[in-house]
């Protein structure tokens, strides 16, 4: 094989790698966050369609525009504050929140100051945020398991052998089980599931202020803690110095565009990142970009598709997307309370922050992630404010 046949074939594996995992494993999650907010199938299936178009003309633009390995992806912790805080709220002004959340994401990049404001967010309060949403979400596995045990403890005893012996598959290899699991065992009807294009469905967004602040404002702020300032991370790890300012810009812009289609937002990958990102992808860290050409036309063909991938998964009995879904956000489950107890002394503000945040109150119609963000941050200040003082 050439050099230039190995280049290839190394770029195409990467990218390859990275829009299986990254789709397969927490598409259930943004299923979860469309069904949560009353969107009908075809509604659903425009969302899943949008993600994946965006994402694709999104990394094109940004690795292409600045020569290095930029992937984009959708915001996984977004769509799981979305699951744990949208009841009540229309499709119609759940799409007017992820407009909002993605300006706020050009705006965060062409503000420097702002910018900053959102990095100086104590990470073990921003960690447990997230840690409250997603905890919700994963203790559905136990009680799918006791109502499905024959469908969900093989997948749970699969998911942690992979997580021991190859982590990184672990939960691609679950959703595909669980879909061959529920075929064999008759969870399909016989008119599932048709094959065609995906048509994006427009529908004007609604503005509600308390849906803004119960899920568009923790959307912008767990998507820039949880991914942005991540997958900026990684690239900087990689020997890159990623474009900040304009990539904030250029995700924000295409999710706010795509809004109106059902995309909830696009972002920075993080652990999808470190796939093309290293010298598995190729050798020469200045022809890594060059992977955003297999990217585009991989995820540009899942878009189009997507109806059938989202009818496919959407026929999957409730108990068993449950299970997969809360596995597939175990991981983030624990980087966030790893996170949230690293410093001793923000222990306090942190654990207040996800107690609050997994409760599920509302309050004046503002859901839990919202306000727990508030309780930590006025906890953390005080704390530090006193020990200013005492200085």
């Amino acid at each position: 094989m050439s050099t230039d046949a190995r280049g290839w074939f190394g770029l195409i594996s990467a990218a390859t790698t990275a829009v299986v995992i990254g789709f397969a494993s927490t598409i259930l999650v943004i299923m979860e966050a469309a069904r949560a907010v009353g969107a009908t199938p075809a509604q659903q299936a425009s969302w899943a369609a949008a993600l994946c178009l965006g994402m694709a003309v999104t990394s094109f633009y940004l690795s292409w525009r600045y020569r290095m390995p930029i992937i984009t992806a959708w915001s996984t912790p977004g769509a799981a504050v979305i699951a744990t805080s949208a009841a009540g709220v229309t499709y119609q002004n759940a799409l007017g929140a992820f407009l909002v959340a993605g300006l706020l994401m050009v705006v965060a990049g062409l503000i420097k100051p702002l910018e900053k404001a959102i990095e100086k967010i104590p990470a073990p309060v921003a960690a447990a945020m997230l840690a409250g949403v997603l905890l919700r979400y994963t203790l559905g596995v136990p009680a799918a398991a006791v109502s499905a045990p024959m469908f969900v403890l093989p997948l749970v005893a699969v998911f942690f052998s992979l997580r021991i012996i190859a982590p990184l598959y672990a939960v691609p290899v679950v959703v595909a089980l669980g879909v061959a699991m529920a075929a064999l065992g008759g969870g399909f009807a016989d008119d599932c599931c048709h094959f065609g294009l995906t048509a994006l469905v427009w529908t004007t967004p609604g503005f509600d202020w308390q849906t803004i602040l119960s899920i568009g404002v923790p959307l912008f702020l767990v998507t820039m803690a949880s991914q942005n300032l991540p997958g900026f991370a990684v690239l900087r790890a990689s020997g890159y110095q990623p474009p900040v300012q304009q990539a904030l810009v250029v995700t924000g812009a295409a999710s706010a565009a795509l809004a109106p289609f059902g995309s909830h937002a696009i972002n920075m990958a993080a652990i999808t990142a470190s796939i093309v990102t290293g010298p598995d992808c190729h050798k020469d860290p200045d022809k890594r970009w060059l992977m955003a050409w297999p990217y585009l036309v991989l995820y540009g063909a899942i878009g189009l598709m997507a109806a059938s991938f989202v009818e496919v998964l959407g026929a999957l009995p409730k108990d068993l997307i449950t299970a997969i879904a809360g596995l597939a956000l175990f991981s983030p489950l624990m980087g966030g309370l790893a996170t949230m107890l690293k410093e001793p002394r923000d222990i306090e503000s942190a654990l207040v922050t996800f107690l609050v945040t997994a409760s599920g109150i509302s309050l004046l119609g503002v859901g839990s992630a919202f306000w727990g963000l508030v309780a930590g941050l006025v906890l953390f200040a005080a704390r530090h404010l006193r020990e200013m003082g005492r200085g």
